[in-house]
């Protein structure tokens, strides 16, 4: 069986783990020390997100366009200026101010009325889009 970039003993510990198992337990289960099983665990969602990474980049080498949002920008002007991209790019969004907005408040948490940091937002051809998080 394949487990794509996951050795076989990282899909078992993590697949334990979402069951809520404890890595003490997941030695027991496995016969292996409970360091060994924090180490695979650590090796195992370091691939997961290198691999979540590469698939950012991949689709925003094929996304119709972005816009770059500067730290300090107010929440409510975000989906206008989405919309305003999407048109330029002659895209129709799946998705109106109140849907946008909703989304980055999730992202972004509800309490903050301004961004706390750059966030990229992706428009695909198809008119989806995605918000990330930039560092």
């Amino acid at each position: 069986m394949k487990y794509g970039l996951l050795t076989e003993k990282q899909y078992l510990v993590l697949k334990y783990r979402a069951q809520g198992l404890t890595q003490e337990e997941i030695a027991r289960i496995l016969g292996i020390s409970r360091s060994t099983i924090a180490a695979i665990e650590k090796s195992a969602l370091r691939k997961i997100k290198m691999a979540e990474e590469t698939i950012r980049l991949y689709r925003l080498l094929h996304a119709a366009g972005y816009i770059d949002i500067p730290a300090g920008t107010h929440m409510a002007e975000i989906p206008g200026m989405l919309i305003r991209k999407a048109d330029e790019l002659g895209i129709k969004l799946k998705g109106d101010f109140n849907l946008i907005y909703g989304q980055l408040r999730l992202l972004i948490g509800t309490r903050v009325t301004r961004l706390p940091r750059y966030v990229r937002a992706v428009i695909h051809s198809d008119g989806s889009y995605e918000f990330y998080l930039l560092t």
